[in-house]
């Protein structure tokens, strides 16, 4: 394998996709435009939201979407593919639609964070790369958003580049990470192409490399003066670590006036360890040095250490973070929704299954969430066809009649509110319509789309189900196909 070049990642696919694309071509069906949703079944941990993430890497995708002579080669060595197929693939250039929700979205089963029209060879070989891409980052920015929350206000560090699963698990992760709520990564390389901002201090290892532990505190102050963070826990945390922090901020930074530090605990009674330790640095005089504390963490330890009176000013969060090791799948799935037939017209497809979780939700689809205007919070989302709208399905007041599509007969009728539509044109006849926002204007929208979340949807235990309701036409479209598709 030539490492020096640069991975084309279009071969990326299950191999079902290019034996349907072949077929898709034999067949005449090559330009049939066919419409597909990207969308998931359940929130991981039992939450009550998810947050979309991995937009920006689905568009550096699909702009470098191409198939390499080397590609076409192996292909035909397989020799299973029709030679005019090879030559389609040859020539690939993507050139339909996308519409997708912004990164930071908090979103919602059985609602499309994504949505492809494009012919029918096109939106297939799209769907390995789209569904790993979205399906990894916003389980990770899900994860993240949930630890950030139980910590209150505190700073949460992504620890976890080397528990991750691979690296692009690392290195996206930590980007996904940020999305959800953290301020800053241990993994350099995501700073250095995303802009995370990237830190660190030491390791035990600098500790033990020294004659003594005052030693390897003093000289970090010495070479690193501005903000030294000291990991007091390599021998004794509270008989040696902190009290030699200590003489090593008195000796080294009082002199000069500096008051900014911290110290690092990674093992023991994290409760029992910052609360003394808290006590140690407030009897010393500094009253500023911040804690931080790491070693498996996650939101329910986290939020029991603080119901605990810990006495911690940020966490560092690595293996249960970047692996979401409580429910490491994010579970999407990416279906035929519709095509167009010769004349353009919008032909609605259902997927039907003894599974009743499994059944799709048919049509080209808009999907609007409604806020009510005196609270700004969210009351719900709702789903139409592509060619209806809010305002069409308005009462003559004005308010909107809505209902639960599980059990029709659950109606409520809303009034004095808002609807926004959340998806936005990404691609349009295969060209980049869409301006990316930056990496921090994508993590401020998600904290404000997360104060527009009710409490009780975003609680760990037993959340609120936030109901994602379908338009009457839409509903009657659905049932239509369920009764007499067989």
């Amino acid at each position: 394998m030539n490492t020096n070049k640069k991975l084309n990642m279009t071969m990326l696919c299950d191999f079902y996709e290019l034996t349907m694309g072949n077929g898709y071509f034999k067949a005449g069906y090559k330009d049939r435009i066919t419409h597909f949703d990207l969308f998931f079944r359940s929130v991981p941990d039992k939450g009550g939201y998810a947050i979309a993430a991995g937009l920006e890497q689905v568009i550096e995708y699909i702009q470098d979407l191409h198939f390499e002579p080397e590609d076409i080669e192996y292909l035909r060595s397989r020799k299973m593919f029709d030679e005019g197929f090879l030559d389609y693939l040859a020539n690939f250039k993507f050139t339909g639609d996308i519409f997708a929700v912004p990164e930071g979205t908090p979103v919602f089963p059985n609602e499309p964070i994504l949505t492809v029209r494009a012919p029918a060879i096109q939106s297939q070989l799209l769907e390995t790369y789209l569904l790993l891409t979205i399906n990894h980052q916003s389980l990770i920015a899900t994860k993240a958003n949930r630890i950030v929350r139980a910590a209150r206000g505190r700073t949460v560090l992504e620890f976890g580049s080397r528990r991750a699963q691979g690296s692009s698990g690392a290195i996206d992760g930590a980007r996904a990470a940020f999305i959800g709520g953290c301020k800053g990564t241990a993994c350099t390389i995501s700073d250095q192409l995303y802009g995370v901002p990237a830190g660190g201090t030491m390791a035990h290892a600098w500790v033990q490399t020294f004659d003594t532990q005052y030693d390897a505190f003093r000289a970090y102050c010495e070479i690193y003066p501005d903000n030294p963070v000291l990991l007091v826990d390599t021998y004794n945390t509270l008989k040696s670590g902190v009290p030699d922090a200590i003489r090593a901020f008195n000796d080294v930074l009082k002199p000069r006036g500096l008051t900014k530090c911290g110290i690092r605990l990674d093992s023991g009674d994290m409760a029992y360890l910052t609360r003394q330790a808290r006590q140690m640095l407030d009897e010393a005089g500094w009253t500023e040095c911040k804690i931080t504390v790491s070693n498996s963490l996650d939101e329910i330890i986290i939020q029991d250490l603080l119901i605990q009176g810990a006495q911690i000013d940020a966490f560092g969060v690595g293996e249960r973070l970047i692996t979401a090791r409580s429910e490491p799948v994010f579970g999407g799935v990416y279906k035929l929704v519709a095509y167009e037939d010769d004349e353009g017209n919008v032909v609605p497809k259902i997927k039907l299954s003894e599974n009743v979780s499994k059944i799709t939700t048919p049509q080209y689809k808009r999907v609007y969430r409604l806020f009510g205007n005196e609270t700004g919070k969210a009351i719900g989302d709702w789903l139409c066809t592509y060619d209806e709208d809010v305002k069409s399905n308005c009462n003559p007041d004005g308010s909107l009649t809505i209902f639960d599509p599980d059990a029709t007969w659950k109606k409520k009728t809303i009034n004095n509110f808002t609807a926004k539509e959340l998806q936005k044109p990404i691609f349009v006849g295969g060209r980049l319509v869409y301006d990316m926002p930056s990496l921090e204007e994508i993590q401020q929208y998600c904290a404000d789309q997360m104060e527009t979340m009710w409490d009780e949807v975003k609680r760990f235990d037993n959340p609120h189900n936030y109901y994602v309701d379908l338009s009457q036409k839409l509903w009657d479209i659905k049932y239509d196909l369920l009764t007499h598709n067989k």
